[in-house]
């Protein structure tokens, strides 16, 4: 009887798994997967068993999972042993580390990588890695890096892919299955490994910078030597032309050569001169950066980009031989007939006699004259502010007071003190970009400052060509000239009045319409403004200086342009202001240069009172 149970059964059995074998897709019954849509996934000729193994059984306490390294054994064993994978999982055990579906996608629904719905292909792989590594913390214990995906997505990499075109996605870089750390010697960001990764884009930029001083070294293994990611970043590349791209014109040689080439330990041990980039800063090229000029030369402009040689190699863009060329791409004709000097130059380091005799010159000439003016005039407003004269505003009806600048007078002096001003706001803010006054003239890229500080010295310099030309065609402004030509009674009064003011004489000098102080000024004016657009032309026409100059010609019109804008500036404010603005003769305005007349204690002053019964002429204007 047993034996005719076991038999119905088996029987049952039989004819059971026969009906399921015969069944196409017995699985749909329980599971309704689309078919359609399965089928024209990878998988879609795969049967339900050839993955889960045992689903012809019962399976109420589950199947096992899915061994995917069943048919992709090599990208199961990548994975395993990378970052995503076991080798991970036994160092932090509670590590979320993602699986073939996290990246992939279900099974069932899973496309094709080449196909823009997949969640690996390069357009979605920003947004599949940021699930883990977007957050903005660390993805697990042993990575570091926050929000490195929103970096990658303002980069150049990801726009491209954005816009259709060739870029590089998470697994062009780090791999799909082997994501190693850069550290791990394996790893396609090592810092080894990294010319050969971007290669695979840029080969013939990587070929420019293996052959280069830097990828020389890097491959003998100093570390310290920069590959691709140093100068460029690692996710947030972005194009040279933009703003806050460490390669950018303004940024290389502060975020990009600055590190290493201003870097005193590494100076020290390997040889490197640590004031390239100071020297660079204070140059015409670095201060133009500093103050925002894209279009003005960096350290790549000169050594190259990528195919970077030390200069006593022939192929170096600044062996001596090849410095006219490398100049002469934005200095026509540079270096043609007199070779170029050192570009590096700190400021304590003297490349020839003539800067080093401009210093020595200007340099005391500055102190002293400061000095003396200084204390001249404190000196002059102590004895006046002790020791007040009575202060008439209005002179009295038998007098009146000559005019002391006629209108043509006037107008030379008006432009002239306006051209005046531009030319110390913009220029200083040349020397010193990071200055709160130079914010008054950096506007966009930098240009508009020299565009007015030229304008300005054109208007500078017309209004003493205005000057030369009202003084040919007027008698008067003749002789007022003429009046300027220094004296020996110019040299007594300056005595008389030095005497006066310590007590040493009790009576002033006597009234004088031109004594020494509008001649010093006057003749000083002149002396400065000469100097100044010499020198600023020479600067101002590079190209001629560069082609026809020696090559000290236009550091030292850089030094002594300077030092005289310091010792005009100086003298204005503490000299010209103080005469006609802070003494108590005048304050709080010398009115001269409006209305033609000062007022009348100054005018007492200087002699410049007519009353009745006097015989002086003012002649003709």
């Amino acid at each position: 009887m047993r034996k005719y149970y076991a038999i119905l059964v088996l029987g049952f059995l039989f004819v059971l798994q026969a009906s399921y074998a015969q069944e196409e897709h017995p699985c749909n019954d329980c599971h309704e997967v689309d078919l359609a849509l399965f089928e024209s996934t990878p998988h879609g000729g795969t049967a339900c068993l050839d993955c889960h193994i045992g689903g012809e059984r019962r399976h109420r306490r589950g199947l096992e999972p899915v061994n995917c390294g069943a048919c992709h054994a090599d990208a199961l064993a990548e994975h395993s042993e990378s970052m995503h994978g076991e080798a991970t999982l036994h160092r932090f055990p509670d590590a979320k580390l993602p699986t073939c579906e996290s990246c992939h996608g279900d099974t069932h629904t899973m496309t094709r990588v080449a196909e823009a719905a997949s969640p690996v292909h390069a357009s979605n792989q920003g947004e599949t890695c940021g699930v883990c590594h977007g957050a903005g913390q660390p993805a697990s214990p042993g990575v570091r890096t926050v929000r490195p995906i929103e970096a990658y997505t303002a980069s150049v990499h990801a726009d491209a892919i954005h816009d259709g075109e060739h870029g590089a996605s998470c697994s062009d870089c780090h791999s799909a299955h082997s994501a190693l750390p850069h550290s791990d010697p394996v790893s396609s960001i090592h810092r080894l490994n990294q010319p050969g990764t971007c290669a695979t884009c840029h080969a013939d930029i990587t070929a420019q910078f293996e052959r280069s001083i830097h990828g020389l070294a890097a491959a003998d293994g100093i570390e310290e030597s920069p590959v691709c990611t140093d100068c460029h970043g690692e996710h947030r590349i972005l194009a040279v032309s933009a703003e806050g791209s460490p390669v950018s014109a303004t940024n290389i040689p502060i975020r990009v050569c600055g590190p290493c080439h201003s870097d005193l330990r590494l100076g020290e041990k390997y040889g490197l001169d640590a004031d390239q980039v100071p020297s660079y800063e204070d140059s015409f090229h670095g201060l133009a950066a500093r103050g925002g000029v894209q279009k003005v030369a960096n350290c790549a402009s000169c050594h190259g980009v990528h195919n970077i040689l030390p200069s006593s190699d022939p192929g170096s863009h600044i062996h001596p031989d090849n410095l006219a060329e490398t100049c002469g791409k934005c200095h026509v004709g540079a270096g043609t007939q007199f070779a170029i000097g050192p570009v590096h130059m700190l400021a304590d380091e003297e490349p020839n006699v003539v800067v080093y005799w401009i210093k020595a010159i200007y340099i005391p000439l500055i102190w002293v004259t400061v000095i003396f003016m200084a204390l001249h005039n404190l000196l002059d407003l102590v004895k006046k502010t002790r020791h007040p004269a009575p202060r008439l505003r209005i002179p009295p009806e038998h007098c009146s007071i000559k005019e002391r600048m006629s209108v043509p007078f006037r107008i030379a002096h008006a432009v002239a003190a306006l051209s005046f001003i531009v030319l110390v706001v913009s220029g200083f803010a040349l020397k010193y970009p990071e200055s709160w006054w130079a914010d008054l003239v950096q506007i966009g890229d930098g240009t508009f400052r020299g565009l007015i500080h030229r304008v300005a010295a054109v208007g500078l310099i017309g209004a003493c060509l205005f000057h030369f030309g009202h003084v040919a065609v007027s008698a008067r402004a003749r002789r007022q000239i003429a009046g300027m030509l220094p004296k020996v009674a110019d040299f007594k009064e300056f005595s008389h009045r030095i005497s006066y003011n310590l007590g040493r004489r009790d009576d002033p000098p006597a009234p004088v319409r031109l004594g020494y102080v509008e001649k010093i000024e006057y003749w000083a004016a002149l002396w400065g403004t000469a100097i100044t657009a010499i020198t600023g032309f020479v600067l101002w026409f590079e190209n001629f200086t560069l082609a026809n100059l020696p090559g000290w010609v236009p550091e030292a019109a850089t030094v002594l342009h300077f030092l005289e804008a310091i010792l005009a500036t100086l003298a204005i404010l503490i000299w010209h202001f103080y005469f006609v603005i802070f003494d108590p003769a005048v304050y709080p305005m010398d009115t001269a240069w409006m209305t033609g007349k000062p007022p009348f204690s100054r005018a007492e002053e200087r002699g410049e009172v007519i009353c009745e019964n006097s015989d002086e002429e003012e002649g003709d204007s």
